[in-house]
C-alpha cells in the first residue's frame, strides 16, 4: 500500500456549503430564503465549489516533500547497484615473468571511444591480476572408480610411445588424465600444447566426450574451452583453456598440487566415443592472458566540493553521481589552518556528539552532508556531529562512479582499455555484464515506506520476509515466503533476480542467483529474523511451458511478421518477470491453459484468428518435451512458468 498523505484540509463541497449555511444568521440576520434558488446561495456554491479545488491543490504533497518524510522515518531511496563481469586480458606474447594489471585498469565499450568516455560505458578491475607462467610438475591417469593412480609423468617426458590418456582399456566414463601445477592456475588464460598420435579414433573432433575440470576446493567445476586443435586429444595442436578464479590445492595419489584434469564422458545419443585411449607424448602448458573481475565504475580522482561557512547541517555535492559504496581510501577530508583532517562515514547522526568528526555520503545523489543541531522537546539544542570551520576546504579523495541498468552491457563490448598495460594487448569480456540496477525511483520507496514502518524492520509473517528480501538488494526483483517442505518451523523463500533484456532472449541461466547476490540476501535475512527460526534462501522451480499454435494471418500481413509478433507476446506473457495479465510477472500459484494463450494470440496486431493452441512441459535443461499436449498445465506453490520454444504456424 502507499504512504497515505496527510490531508491538511478534508471538508469537501457539501461540508463547505453548510458551513457557510450555518453563519448566515450570525453575519446577515435578515437573509431568510436559505433555498437553492437564492442568488445568496448559488453564489454560496459557486465559492465552495472554488474552495474545494484550492483544497485539493493544497492536498497533493510534492514528490519532494514525501521524499523529505520518508528521510525523517529513516527511509532512503535504494542507490543503484553495479552490474559486474569478468574481463579477460590477453597477453602480446608468451613470457618467463609474471605480468601485472593493476587494480582499477578501466576498460570501456567501443562507443563513445573516439568521442571521449561521456557515450562509452566504463568498467574498471576490483582486484590485482598477476598473470605468472605455469610450472606443470606432475601427471597422473585414475580410473573413474578412483582405485587405481598411475603415474605417467615420467613417461610422458621422456617416453617416445607416450603414455595413454586413461588409466583402463575399457574407457570407462569418468576416467581422468590429471595434470598437476605448482601454482594455482585461478583465472589464468591456459594453452596445452599437444604432441599425440591419433589411436581415440571414433570421435568425433568437433564434439569429442570429454570436459576440462580444475579443483575449486569444494568440488571439480568445469573449464571453458576457448579453443581446440586437437580434435579431441587425437593429433598434435593447442587446447586454449579459460581457468575459473577457484583454483584449490588437492592431493591425487599422495601427491599435493593444482591439478587440471580431462574427464571422459558418457556419450549422449549418437553421439561417438573413443574405440581406443588417446596417446599423448608431450604437454606443454603456457599462460596466455588472464581474468579478474571487474564492475561498472569510472574511478573519479580527488576534488573539493565546497568551503564550509561554520554553521550546522551543511551539504555539498561531488562532481559525479551516483556514488559507489565507498572503498578503503575513499573518504572526506577537512582542510583547515590546523592541516589535512580525515572524517569519519557513518549511515546517520543519531549517535554522534557535538566533537565527533562525522559525515554522510549518499550513494544516490553523491551529497555529503554535516551534523545538524536540533532542538528537542524540552527546548534543549544538541549539535549532532562536529562542524567545519568557516572557511574550511571540504575534499573527497577520490571514489567511484557508476552502477545502474546502463552497465548491462553484452559479451565481448568491453574491448578499450583507457591506459596501456605492458604486454597485455587486448581486453574482452566474453560473458554480459549483469546486475545492473538503476536506483529506486520515488514512487517506488513509497511502496516500500509503509511496510518498513508496519513491522519494525523484523521478520515475523510471511509478508515481512518478502518485503525483507526485496529490501536487500535492488537485484532483486520477485520474493515469496512458503513453510520448508521439511517442516519444523522453517521457512522458504524463494527469490526472482532482475534480468535484463527482452523475454523472448531469457533463458534458465539468466534467473540464476549468483554467490555474492546470494550472500546479501542471506546476510540482511539473518540480520532481520526472529531467533530460532530456519530459512531456506533459494529460487523457484522454472516449469518450463511450449506453446504451439496454428494461427491465420489478415489479408496482406506478411507471415514472418505475425509470427514474430506471436512469439514475443507468448515469451512476454510466459515470464516470471513480464508475464501475467498484469505484465508484473506469472503469478505464484496460477495454472496456464490453452484458452488464455488463444485470447492472447488474437489481440496480436495482423493475426485473424487462431485455429489450434496446445502446450507442452519443456524441460529447460535438455531442451525437450516432456509430456504431450495439453489443454492446462498446474504449477505448484514452489514453482513459475517461463516460456521455452514457442512455435507458431501462420497460414
Amino acid at each position: 500500500m502507499p504512504l497515505p498523505a496527510p490531508n491538511l484540509d478534508d471538508r469537501k463541497f457539501q461540508d463547505i456549503v453548510d458551513e457557510a449555511k450555518r453563519l448566515i444568521p450570525r453575519y446577515c440576520p435578515e437573509w431568510t430564503n436559505h433555498n437553492v434558488s437564492d442568488p445568496g446561495v448559488a453564489l454560496i456554491e459557486l465559492f465552495a465549489w472554488m474552495s474545494e479545488m484550492v483544497l485539493f491543490r493544497v492536498n497533493q504533497v510534492p514528490e519532494r516533500l514525501y521524499v523529505h518524510f520518508l528521510n525523517l522515518v529513516g527511509i532512503e531511496p535504494f542507490p543503484p547497484s553495479v552490474a559486474r563481469t569478468d574481463l579477460t586480458f590477453w597477453l602480446s606474447a608468451v613470457l618467463e615473468q609474471p605480468v601485472v594489471v593493476p587494480l582499477g585498469t578501466e576498460v570501456m565499450t567501443a562507443a563513445g571511444a573516439s568521442s571521449g568516455a561521456a557515450e562509452a560505458v566504463v568498467f574498471s578491475t576490483v582486484e590485482e591480476l598477476v598473470i605468472e607462467p605455469p610450472d606443470l610438475k606432475t601427471a597422473r591417469t585414475v580410473t573413474a572408480d578412483g582405485e587405481r593412480v598411475v603415474d605417467v609423468w615420467d613417461d610422458l617426458r621422456f617416453s617416445v610411445e607416450g603414455v595413454p590418456c586413461f588409466a583402463s582399456s575399457e574407457l570407462t566414463p569418468g576416467d581422468t588424465f590429471c595434470l598437476g601445477f605448482a601454482k594455482s592456475l585461478a583465472g589464468v588464460v591456459l594453452r596445452l600444447t599437444i604432441t599425440a598420435q591419433a589411436e581415440g579414433i571414433g570421435v568425433d573432433p568437433k564434439n569429442p566426450p570429454l570436459v576440462w575440470e580444475v579443483w575449486s576446493g569444494e568440488a571439480w567445476i568445469a573449464v571453458p574451452v576457448h579453443d581446440d586443435s586437437t580434435g579431441g586429444l587425437n593429433r598434435e595442436g593447442e587446447v586454449v583453456l579459460l581457468v575459473p578464479r577457484a583454483h584449490e590445492l588437492l592431493s591425487i595419489g599422495n601427491t599435493p598440487a593444482y591439478w587440471l584434469r580431462a574427464r571422459l564422458l558418457a556419450p549422449h545419443p549418437g553421439q561417438p566415443t573413443y574405440q581406443a585411449p588417446p596417446r599423448l607424448r608431450s604437454v606443454q602448458a603456457e599462460a596466455l592472458g588472464g581474468t579478474i573481475s571487474a564492475e561498472h565504475a569510472e574511478i573519479v580522482p580527488g576534488e573539493t566540493i565546497g568551503r564550509s561557512d561554520g554553521v550546522p547541517g551543511q551539504a555539498f555535492s561531488a562532481t559525479r553521481a551516483p556514488v559507489l559504496p565507498r572503498r578503503e581510501g575513499e573518504t572526506v577530508r577537512v582542510v583547515d589552518n590546523d592541516g589535512t583532517a580525515e572524517w569519519i562515514e557513518v549511515d546517520d547522526f543519531t549517535t554522534s556528539g557535538p566533537n565527533d568528526p562525522h559525515y554522510v555520503w549518499e550513494s544516490g545523489t553523491g551529497t555529503v552532508r554535516f551534523g545538524p543541531r536540533v532542538r528537542y522537546r524540552n527546548g534543549s539544542v544538541r549539535q549532532h556531529g562536529q562542524i567545519p570551520r568557516d572557511g574550511a576546504q571540504i575534499v573527497v579523495s577520490g571514489y567511484r562512479h557508476g552502477g545502474g541498468g546502463r552497465g548491462n552491457v553484452g559479451a565481448r563490448t568491453l574491448t578499450v582499455m583507457r591506459s596501456t598495460v605492458p604486454y597485455v594487448r587486448g581486453v574482452a569480456n566474453l560473458r554480459p555484464a549483469v546486475g545492473g540496477v538503476d536506483a529506486e525511483t520515488v514512487a517506488e520507496a513509497m511502496t516500500r515506506g509503509p511496510l518498513t514502518l508496519r513491522t519494525g524492520q523484523r521478520a515475523v509473517t510471511a509478508g515481512d520476509y518478502e518485503r525483507l528480501a526485496l529490501e536487500s538488494s535492488n537485484e532483486v526483483a520477485r520474493t515469496r515466503c512458503l513453510p520448508a517442505p521439511r517442516g519444523n518451523g522453517a521457512v522458504r523463500l524463494l527469490v526472482v533476480p532482475h534480468v535484463r533484456g527482452v523475454p523472448v532472449d531469457h533463458t534458465l541461466d539468466d534467473f540464476a542467483i549468483g554467490n555474492e547476490l546470494m550472500a546479501v540476501i542471506r546476510d540482511h535475512m539473518d540480520a532481520h529474523r526472529l531467533v530460532g527460526t530456519t530459512m531456506e534462501v533459494t529460487t523457484p522451480y522454472y516449469q518450463g511451458v511450449s506453446v504451439v499454435a496454428l494461427v491465420h494471418a489478415g489479408p496482406g500481413r506478411p507471415a514472418d511478421l505475425v509470427r514474430q509478433r506471436a512469439v514475443e507476446a507468448i515469451t512476454r506473457f510466459v515470464n516470471p518477470l513480464t508475464g501475467g495479465s498484469e505484465g508484473t510477472g506469472w503469478p505464484f500459484d496460477a495454472d496456464l491453459n490453452a484458452a488464455v494463450i488463444t485470447q492472447l494470440l488474437e489481440s496480436v496486431d495482423g493475426l485473424e484468428r487462431v485455429e489450434e493452441a496446445l502446450l507442452f512441459q519443456f524441460d529447460l535443461r535438455t531442451g525437450r518435451r516432456i509430456s504431450g499436449a495439453r489443454d492446462v498445465i498446474r504449477l505448484d506453490a514452489h514453482s513459475l512458468f517461463l516460456a521455452a520454444a514457442p512455435q507458431v504456424i501462420v497460414r
